[in-house]
């Protein structure tokens, strides 16, 4: 009976760590799996937008330093546009904000259109007065709706559209030097 016993509780030790071996095969593989899908290379700045291609949308904005003064969609006609959507809350639209500078010496035929997204009035104001206005052109987007038919899911964003009215170009995210060189500058050369 002592020798069965032995031999059951051997077996149990040997069950138990077959099993522990098994799990810890298994935990190790879903992590590499896990490291494999979230560190490949994706680049999530490049978006595959279902406008690219398309007429951009009907729209109207205020300018946000003149309520009176407003800009549709039809005002940009004819014309290369660059619609950068902003906030003053927004620490990564800080980061690109010295670009629009260049942007504008680099591309002087470029309407640079900011259009800036659910902000307060004062504080996008006070934003623009102390870090400079690269704009052409700054639309209020209070209720994001303006964002909405751009298809715009974060900020910032910045869109190209060509004479014909077209969007060509979608940049999730904020603009670098990179960016400009080498997805901008092709559209003009």
């Amino acid at each position: 009976m002592i020798i069965v016993l032995s031999k059951i509780i051997s077996v149990t030790k040997k069950m138990k760590k077959l099993i522990h071996t098994i799990i810890f095969i298994t935990i190790f593989i879903l992590c590499v799996f896990a490291f494999f899908y979230l560190f490949q290379q994706k680049n999530t700045s490049k978006s595959s937008s279902a406008l690219i291609n398309k007429a951009i949308p009907m729209f109207q904005t205020e300018n946000l330093f003149s309520t009176n003064e407003i800009l549709t969609n039809k005002d940009l006609e004819n014309k290369f546009v660059l619609v950068n959507f902003f906030s003053s809350w927004c620490a990564p639209c800080k980061i690109e904000h010295p670009l629009f500078f260049g942007i504008n010496k680099d591309f002087p035929n470029l309407f640079l259109l900011g259009i800036n997204y659910k902000d307060e009035i004062e504080n996008a104001e006070m934003y623009l007065n102390k870090e400079g206005n690269p704009y052409s052109f700054v639309g209020l987007d209070k209720g994001g709706m303006i964002g909405l038919d751009f298809g715009i899911i974060g900020l910032p964003e910045t869109i190209l559209i060509n004479k014909e009215g077209k969007i060509i170009f979608k940049h999730l995210g904020p603009l670098t030097k990179k960016v400009i060189n080498n997805e901008i500058r092709p559209f003009f050369q």
